[in-house]
């Protein structure tokens, strides 16, 4: 018994152009960069990075298939979260060293 070939649906699937992946969200690679660089130089990005990978994020969960990158787009999400918790850290601690030098200096020149 002999079966009819199977024809392909024209133009790909919906969405996807000619059977490939879907295009990136376009601030991918800006949202990884801020991400990394705020780990590796530059806390203050940290924010930055943390609050377009969510954005983004958002956008391509609710974009349907339509937008891809979500792995990089996370990649420098949880960078920026690392840097901005990175970051609150060292100004508390720099808060409290500054804080207990100006009252041991107020201490000591009590005397």
């Amino acid at each position: 018994m002999s079966y009819p070939p199977y024809d392909y649906p024209p133009g790909g699937y919906p969405g996807y152009p000619q059977y490939g992946r879907p295009p990136d969200h376009p601030q991918t690679t800006t949202i990884m960069v801020l991400g990394i660089l705020s780990l590796v130089c530059c806390q203050l990005l940290g924010p930055i990075a943390w609050f377009m990978g969510h954005k983004a994020r958002r956008e391509i969960d609710h974009a349907g298939g339509m937008l891809g990158g979500r792995g990089n787009v996370t990649v420098g999400y949880v960078c920026g979260i690392v840097a901005t918790c990175l970051l609150i850290a060292g100004v508390l601690f720099y808060g409290a060293a500054i804080l207990f030098a100006v009252l041991d200096s107020k201490h000591t020149n009590s005397y």
